[in-house]
Order: structure tokens, then sequence, then C-alpha cells
């Protein structure tokens, strides 16, 4: 039986601190107090170490040999970039933002339309509408016999970049067949400008010079003239009133002699009837142009905008709006006039004289009047090319020179 002794906590406790060997130093007033001092010292040691708050501060390597991981350092930061004038700054790399490719819009043809009013209206060329178009119409590619640039019907669709001109050195190479898809639609026709520009002569310093052949009137040798300037590739512009040139076998025959060879002839607007514009108000005039132009359109396919030949050559500023609202932009006269239109016997010119005129007046840059129905005017070309061979200068039509 267990001793009721050995089973009292304050017996056993006294038993095992009784040892002198096992006595604890801080039990003492003066173990205590030491350790007090020591914890003091530890804290002022602490509060004084390098990265302490208040303390000095120190480098990294100052406190820690390590870089982190096993020794239990934190991790050295790196050091902020140098903003000195010496420091170089590191590579980088921007990405291009791409350039967008040009954006196509379509254009409906409507009668009365060119390539040089559609040009002129959305700020590029006749030559540009024919490159871009040539895939889907191929008598509008500049490379082919086929070429008829003053040739387009009402319906087609023509693709253009408005304010952008093909480079003839470079020009776009569609497959035969395809066309560039149209993006945005465009008006359905050129919206009629200002004032029609009053044109006299074209640019002066070149070699050029246009020569224009009203028709209106006598028609006699109309068919007979436009043969000898084919047969000689002697390029010129038709100037024909709706009338005559429409409703009168001879009128028509020279017109649809003059549509096979679009290479060499132009045509402008001269009315329908030849009437006094200045004495028209704007909707007669608008009339009269676009009667003729119809007319025109329907018997051979010819486009007349933006020429405009006023009969008489007579204009006033109310003229001049009138025609240019309803889309002719250029009011075309002459620096010289061969008055060939008048019959000797009323003291109109010999062949000799519309040579001798011509060759002492034209320059580079001028525009020659003369009439499909002149007297002498077929009797006078022989040597009126001659003559302006010799002086250098080369006929063109008015698109060419005027650059529309």
């Amino acid at each position: 039986m267990t001793d009721p002794e050995t089973l009292r906590p304050d017996k056993a406790r006294r038993g095992t601190s009784d040892r002198a060997g096992d006595r604890n130093p801080l039990s003492t007033p003066l173990g205590a107090g030491a350790l007090g001092a020591v914890v003091v010292v530890l804290i002022a040691v602490i509060a004084f170490m390098p990265g302490s708050t208040g303390g000095p501060t120190a480098t990294p390597e100052s406190t820690c040999s390590g870089s982190g991981g096993s020794t239990g350092c934190p991790a050295t930061p790196s050091p902020p970039p140098s903003t000195s004038g010496t420091a170089t700054p590191g590579p980088s790399f921007i990405r291009p933002t791409p350039t967008p490719g040009p954006t196509f819009a379509s254009y409906l043809v409507k009668p009365g339309d060119s390539l040089s009013s559609i040009a002129r209206a959305f700020q590029t060329t006749p030559r540009s509408l024919a490159w871009w178009n040539r895939g889907t119409y191929p008598t509008l590619d500049p490379e082919s016999e086929a070429y008829a640039p003053n040739h387009i019907e009402p319906g087609w669709t023509l693709v253009l970049i408005p304010g952008v001109t093909v480079d003839d050195a470079s020009p776009p190479s569609p497959s035969p067949g395809a066309s560039f898809p149209p993006t945005t639609p465009l008006p359905t026709g050129p919206t009629a400008g200002g004032p029609a520009t009053v044109v006299t002569n074209g640019p002066r310093g070149t070699t050029q010079v246009a020569l224009t052949f009203d028709m209106g009137g006598r028609l006699d040798p109309a068919v007979d003239i436009v043969r000898w300037l084919i047969d000689h590739d002697v390029h010129a512009t038709i100037f024909p009133t709706g009338k005559a040139g429409t409703t009168t076998d001879q009128g028509r025959a020279a017109l649809q002699l003059a549509a096979t060879r679009p290479d060499l002839f132009a045509f402008g607007n001269h009315s329908w009837d030849h009437p006094d514009f200045t004495t028209l108000t704007a909707t007669q005039m608008a009339d009269q142009l676009t009667k003729t132009e119809t007319a025109l359109s329907d018997l051979i396919g010819a486009q007349t905008r933006p020429y405009f030949r006023p009969p008489f050559g007579a204009w006033t500023a109310a003229v001049r709006t009138g025609v240019g609202a309803a889309g002719w932009a250029d009011l075309v006269m002459w620096d010289v006039d061969t008055i060939d239109w008048k019959n000797t016997t009323d003291g109109g010119p010999t062949a000799g004289d519309i040579v001798a005129k011509v060759l002492s007046k034209a320059q580079g840059g001028s525009i020659v009047l003369m009439h499909l129905g002149g007297w002498h005017t077929l009797e006078a070309l022989p040597d009126l090319l001659a003559g302006l061979q010799a002086k250098a200068l080369t006929p063109v039509t008015l698109r060419a020179m005027l650059g529309d």
C-alpha cells in the first residue's frame, strides 16, 4: 500500500529544490536583476542596428552577406536605373501603326457623264479612271488598241479613289474581267460647280496647239475634213450643235466617222440650235446643253463635258453662271480666229489667208477656231499642218492640252 506522504506535491517539490546543484539562479534577486540588465542592453543594441527604424542607413551588404534564400536574408533589390547624363537607355520597340490601304468608291454613270466630268468632280484624272476600270470595261484600257476614253455608257459602275491620280509609269494591273471592289457609293452625278471658266488658250511655253472645228449651218465639206484629219493622224476637237450633228445626214456621217478614232478626236458642246446664250435664262441654257449631250451620246457615245463653246462667241457673267450650273466647267473661246465660215464673196478668207493667219498668230497653247463647214478650210489644211510642223507646233485635243 502506498504511503500517503509520497503523494503530497509540496513534499515532492521540496525534495527536488533542496538540492544545492539544481538551484535556479533566476530565483534569486541578484539573478533576476542581471537578467533585466541584459535585456535592456539587447534592446538598445537592436534599436541602433543598421536597417532599424530611426537608425543609420547601411547598404544591404553591411547587414547580409547572402542574397536571400538559405541565409535568411531578404533578396537584395536591384538599384534603380541611373538618371545621370551618362546613362544609355535600353533598347525599346514600338510597334508601327499599319498604314490603311486606299479606299475605292463606286460611281454610277448617268446620261451626259464623261470620264472628264467625273474626274473633275472627284479630283482625279480621266486616265486614272480608265486605269482603275479597264478590267471591267476593256475599252477603257489605255494599253489596248480598242481604247475609247470618250465612250462610257449610262449604267456603268466605275470605281475610283477621290483625290488620287494613277502614275502612268506604274498603273494597276487587274486580271482580265476583274475590277476593284467598290466600298462607298458616290453621288450619281458630278456636283454642279460655280461659274464656268473662260478659256482662250492653254498653257504657254509648250509646243501644243488645239485645232477646234465648230459644226452648225453649212456642212458640205464636213465629212471630207474629218476624213482628211483621220488620214493624216491629226488631233482635233469638234464642237457640234445637237441639231446639225444628229438630225442631218452629213452631220451624223461626220460625227460617226470621227467617233471611230477616239484617239484623235474630242468633243465639246455648241448648244442645240445655236441661239445667243446672252438672251437665255439659266433653265433654257441647261436645256440647250443637256439636249445636245443626250443626242450625241445616243448617236456616238460622245461626252462633251466640261467644254462649251458659246454660239457667236457671246457670253456674260450670267452665261458663265448658267453654263457652270448645268455642269459645263469650261467656256472655250480662242486666240486665233480663221473666220473660215465666211465666203470670199462676202469678204471671207481664201485658203492662203487661213494658212497665213494661223501660222502668224499660233503659238504654244493656242486654240484655233475653224469650222467643218468652212468654205476653204479643207483646201487650207495641208499647208496649215506643214507650217505648224515647221514651227515645231503639234496639234492636240483640248483634253490633252488642258489635262481634262
